[in-house]
């Protein structure tokens, strides 16, 4: 996989709450609104986000969108600060298909945004049981540079898989909603998108990533509570 500065589990919302490692969060400009699929920006980092917890206030995209400071709109009101992120694989770097990938950002939502789940086509967008992803299954993808774009999944990889026939990406679209529609109001989360693969667009599998956030706010959860013991 080479990323061209691009950059894909099921939970339930108690879980993704307490994913987060919350960070303070930066006050929020009136009038800022929180959604799957908007435009997100991270000092000169252009991406898109990824799935947003309306329960917990927390959303997710790629974590190789992170940057200093605090995450804004597109319009430069902010909307929240990053709490949590991993990124295993540097611009240029070549993916062997049995390697795992680590890509993603975890974004406590400041308390004055509006949130919804609901992606700019209009289907809620719900992180629920899905069928085993499998090669051949149809799948979307949702960039704020390229939009909409539907095809299948082309190989299931170790936590992240490729997509064809009709899904493209460029620039900006890391970090966005990879997604099973169901019917023409819902759709189901599957994955993160995360940057190509030769010339296949790849995301990481939603399953393997929460189950990397859940491990890794363990982590940082342990280390506080025995710098708390021992204060």
């Amino acid at each position: 996989m080479t990323r061209f500065s691009l950059r894909s589990v099921v939970v339930t919302a108690a879980a993704l709450a307490a994913s987060a490692i919350v960070a303070p969060v930066a006050d929020a400009t009136p009038g800022a609104v929180v959604s799957p699929g908007m435009e997100i920006r991270q000092a000169s980092n252009v991406c898109t986000l990824g799935f947003v917890d309306p329960a917990a206030r927390i959303a997710y995209s790629a974590g190789h969108c992170r940057a200093d400071g605090p995450v804004t709109d597109r319009d430069g009101r902010v909307i929240g600060v990053v709490s949590t992120s991993q990124d295993n694989t540097p611009d240029g770097a070549v993916v062997r298909t049995d390697q795992v990938i680590s890509d993603y950002e975890t974004i406590a939502l400041a308390p004055d945004v509006a949130v919804n789940n609901i992606l700019p086509g209009g289907r809620q967008l719900v992180a629920e049981a899905a069928p085993a992803m499998t090669q051949g299954q149809p799948i979307c993808h949702f960039g704020v540079i390229t939009g909409e774009s539907c095809g299948s999944v082309e190989r299931v990889n170790n936590g992240w898989f490729t997509m064809e026939n009709g899904v493209v990406s460029q620039k900006g679209d890391s970090g966005g909603p990879v997604y099973m529609p169901v019917g023409n109001t819902k759709a189901v989360i599957m994955g993160l998108f995360n940057s190509t693969w030769g010339n296949l667009p790849a995301a990481v599998s939603w399953v393997a990533t929460s189950q990397q956030v859940r491990a890794d706010a363990g982590v940082v959860n342990v280390a506080a509570a025995q710098e708390a013991n021992a204060s």
